[in-house]
């Protein structure tokens, strides 16, 4: 039992693959559209839920490892940048700038935290970045049904995906500025 988190976590970067696959299928025209987008969607769903899951089971069974402290985070950028490009290569011009911005903060806290490592320092995760990646997951999912909608996902509907995408966009910049000022203050300190 011990392992099942971390083969969660290992199983959501194998449908992150598939999915961004079926994003890549579509965008040329290789399958029917609605199958392949289903797929896609769902898929997306499925990984973004074992994010959820594997921490949680890790922590509930008290089996919390190194790899899956590594793994997690990886897992979750690999996720998110598969579904920003795949909407991206979909026409989807909203989630290809506001999953740019993501994608640039993910980077830099990435590369912050990269710098810091080696100086002892440490940047935990605040419980806005913990809301940030739920926003993240939920926009992008709205915004992958766009791709094959049901009747009711038109008009004002598809707006408030729009919505959800800049609003996860913004979250994301606001974090990213509390990591870079936190960074700041560490680096400052440990002079």
């Amino acid at each position: 039992m011990k392992h099942i988190p971390n083969l969660l976590t290992l199983g959501r970067l194998v449908l992150t693959l598939a999915v961004f696959l079926a994003l890549c299928a579509g965008a040329v025209g290789l399958c029917d559209a609605l199958a392949i987008y289903s797929f896609a969607f769902w898929g997306f769903v499925i990984a973004a839920v074992t994010d959820f899951l594997d921490g949680w089971l890790a922590r509930r069974w008290q089996v919390e490892s190194l790899a899956g402290a590594i793994l997690d985070p990886i897992a979750d950028k690999v996720l998110v940048a598969g579904a920003v490009v795949g909407l991206a290569a979909n026409g989807d011009q909203i989630a290809a700038l506001a999953g740019g911005l993501i994608l640039f903060r993910e980077f830099a806290v990435s590369a912050l935290r990269e710098v810091l490592a080696p100086r002892g320092l440490r940047l935990p995760v605040t419980m806005l970045a913990k809301w940030k990646t739920t926003l993240q997951l939920v926009a992008l999912a709205a915004a992958l049904l766009r791709l094959a909608p049901p009747p009711w996902l038109t008009g004002p509907v598809s707006l408030g995906v729009d919505v959800a995408l800049w609003l996860a966009a913004l979250v994301t910049v606001w974090t990213g500025v509390e990591y870079g000022l936190a960074a700041r203050k560490a680096l400052r300190a440990a002079s």
